[in-house]
């Protein structure tokens, strides 16, 4: 693990940091978020029963769209030419959805901000699309599951 802050520069201040002599290396990140609603609410997402529409595709391409999106949201990071984005839904119980999101490319830095940003929008496009009928709605994890490729090499939260 490094013992700096990347987007630090020698005197403390934020830049966006040098890919330029960085290796090209297939790039891949999974991102989870788990959405807690009522088991109602997730039983009319589930049938199609909600006002707005067809929620799980509206998520599926919000995620998407947001991945794609990460540089105009988040100040440092490099605009990427992404390859891959998906942006898949399961229902882990009868109050609980998972929304996994997976990014990858070949390039010179890591996609990990982009699989966060496309789980925590889809996460926050499922609330959106709920909250008419369920104001408890809570986003109750949002984290990265791996990362694979780049001068790190390979993690997951189950080898840390």
């Amino acid at each position: 693990m490094s013992e700096t802050l990347t987007h630090l520069d020698s005197n403390g201040n934020a830049h966006m940091i040098d890919v330029s002599d960085k290796d090209v290396t297939k790039r891949t990140a999974t991102a989870r978020s788990v959405v807690k609603m009522l088991p109602e609410t997730l039983k009319k997402v589930i049938e199609g029963g909600l006002p707005k529409g067809d929620v799980l595709a509206t998520v599926r391409i919000a995620g998407i769209q947001a991945a794609k999106k990460t540089p105009e949201l988040i100040p440092l990071c490099h605009p990427l030419m992404l390859t891959k984005i998906t942006v898949g839904i399961n229902v882990l119980d009868d109050c609980r959805i998972e929304i996994l999101c997976t990014c990858a490319l070949s390039g010179k830095t890591g996609v990990e901000m982009e699989a966060l940003t496309g789980a925590s929008v889809a996460a926050l496009t499922l609330y959106d699309m709920c909250k008419a009928v369920d104001k408890g709605i809570t986003i109750v994890e949002t984290s990265l599951l791996e990362k694979h490729g780049g001068k790190s090499g390979s993690w997951s939260v189950n080898n840390g």
